[in-house]
């Protein structure tokens, strides 16, 4: 790469970023919070697609085995060294336990030998600021809908490193209703490219499926409802003699899982009168989201912001951003620094 460590002025802050929460070994060098000199992921999920989704033994065995590979590699590729760095930060939750612990322990081993400060991460925290690497317009305070695998929620960003939950789901995730329907409908792990690829053959309004709503928590989530509606669906199709259509399964429930997020998102924004509007997690490389919360946003006059596919899903990168501006505001953690698996927002 053009930009060397042998170039660093004194003013400038590099972190290296360690992500190790589910199934993708990461780390990467970020500049100063904003400009990313590399982001390297070895990824599982050939592995784990074998047992139709993530094997927490399993996870955790690949990441010390890829560990100090994917370090090396993403301090070659950026051109810098141990010795170049000011901070080191790591996701210490949530995630599986046995695979955050591999990364938290090289983060303390590497801060040990160098002398260097160690920045605990939170994994969602992380997501939001994947919104800054290619935004660099973007500060708080704005409005962040976080969609994975593990988490629904929708964030009010105050401050950097300043957040308060507005909505969460109560039951699924909306990753996790994708990779259920998924198994369903024969399409296999990762669930939420498939079924997005998929629903593009299909006919959005062919089913009626349900749009879940919470009363008296008109900003949270309940997909489990839609879940169990989809599946209900297929065996009336079975017991009827009828082959179920999958892409048009796909697309209506696609569908009605969109619908509730953007329907959710757009109505807090509109409350808590916030101008800009953050998607972030792996549900929001999602193309069929993005256009529409893109065509919501123009139509309530807000501006709309969401990261690229490969910080969407787990990465270093944006680690490596939250845990700049958490160095600068002066967070440390100690060499007792643990992995907490059901880590809060916000919790330090």
């Amino acid at each position: 790469m053009e930009e060397k460590v042998s170039r660093k002025q004194k003013s400038d802050i590099y972190i290296l970023g360690i992500e190790s929460s589910c199934d993708e070994t990461a780390a990467a060098v970020v500049k100063n919070g904003r400009q990313i000199l590399s982001n390297v992921i070895s990824s599982q999920i050939a592995l784990h697609t074998l047992y139709g989704g993530v094997v927490p033994e399993i996870a955790s065995r690949k990441h010390i085995e890829k560990i100090n590979q994917v370090i090396e590699k993403a301090l070659l590729d950026a051109g810098c060294s141990l010795e170049d760095l000011d901070a080191v930060a790591v996701t210490y939750g949530p995630g599986l336990v046995g695979a955050l612990l591999v990364g938290v322990a090289e983060a303390k081993a590497i801060c040990y030998a160098r002398d260097i400060p160690l920045v605990g991460v939170h994994h969602i925290e992380g997501h939001i600021s994947a919104n800054y690497i290619e935004h660099q317009e973007l500060q708080p305070p704005f409005l962040c809908l976080v969609a994975s695998g593990g988490h629904s929620h929708l964030v009010r960003v105050e401050d950097y490193g300043v957040y308060e939950i507005i909505g969460m789901t109560h039951d699924d995730a909306a990753g996790e209703a994708f990779d259920k329907v998924a198994r369903a409908i024969g399409l296999g792990y990762p669930g939420g490219p498939k079924v997005d690829a998929l629903a593009k053959e299909g006919d959005a309004e062919a089913i009626p499926f349900p749009r879940g709503k919470i009363e008296g928590a008109p900003y949270d989530f309940s997909f489990s409802g839609l879940k169990s509606a989809v599946l209900n669906y297929i065996n009336q199709c079975h017991m009827k003699g009828v082959e179920p259509n999958r892409a048009d399964i796909a697309a209506s429930f696609q569908q009605a899982v969109i619908d509730v997020l953007v329907e959710r998102t757009m109505l807090a924004a509109h409350n808590y009168h916030i101008d800009k509007v953050a998607i972030a997690g792996g549900v929001a490389a999602n193309s069929s989201l993005q256009r529409a919360m893109q065509q919501s946003c123009e139509e309530q006059g807000k501006i709309f912001f969401h990261p690229s596919p490969i910080f969407c899903t787990d990465n270093a990168a944006m680690i490596g951003v939250a845990g700049y501006y958490e160095y600068i505001k002066g967070t440390r953690h100690g060499l007792d620094l643990n992995a907490v698996p059901n880590l809060k927002i916000g919790q330090r």
